[in-house]
């Protein structure tokens, strides 16, 4: 599996410029599923808004 981590921007811009694509099943990049993970640095015991971290990673997971 593939890694990348990005940062809150650069995801919503991978999303704007339709790089990602979300079908409504999962999430597609070049065609392949991957997983978006948020990596916050707090606990996850105190996490309120499990949206609002400042980087995300990406692992490439295999075909559609």
């Amino acid at each position: 599996m593939k890694e990348q981590v990005v940062s809150k921007e650069e995801l919503i811009q991978l999303f704007e410029n339709q790089i990602i694509e979300d079908t409504g099943r999962g999430w597609l990049k070049e065609g392949k599923v991957i997983d978006i993970i948020a990596l916050h640095d707090i606990e996850p015991k105190f996490l309120q808004d499990v949206t609002n971290a400042k980087f995300y990673k990406l692992i490439i997971k295999g075909n559609k």
